[in-house]
């Protein structure tokens, strides 16, 4: 059974950093590609970051790009969202989700078969 994890939310000031998690079971991680999406209060759910599978290309949202970073560890069929100088906008629920191949898309909701529960991030002073 295919189940995504996502963990490592919270409350961070802005200019700050969070690192979340989202833990895979039921297949192998690095055969697939993984996606980070966002939903903020009242707007549509958008992409966030992909990391593909096999060849590990990443991929980012011009919104986020240079700020996160996203990595797996297939050793532990996990993949992470490094969030750095984080802004008020970027205040969500951070959702991972998992697409077989092949990605076109690789930041499109529809690409995408199976969702973790998401996770809260308030970029807040």
């Amino acid at each position: 059974q295919v189940q995504l994890v996502e963990s490592g939310g919270g409350l961070v000031q802005p200019g700050g950093s969070q690192r979340l998690s989202c833990a895979a079971s039921g297949f192998t991680l690095d055969h697939y590609a993984i996606g980070w999406f966002r939903q903020a209060p009242g707007k549509e759910r958008e992409g966030v970051s992909c990391i593909s599978s096999s060849s590990g290309n990443t991929y980012y949202a011009d919104s986020v790009k240079g700020r996160f970073t996203i990595f797996r560890d297939n050793a532990k069929n996990t993949v992470y969202l490094q969030m750095n100088s984080l802004k008020p906008e970027d205040t969500a629920v951070y959702y991972c989700a998992v697409a077989g191949p092949p990605v076109f898309r690789p930041l499109e909701v529809y690409e995408y078969d199976y969702w973790g529960q998401g996770t809260q991030v308030t970029v807040s002073s």
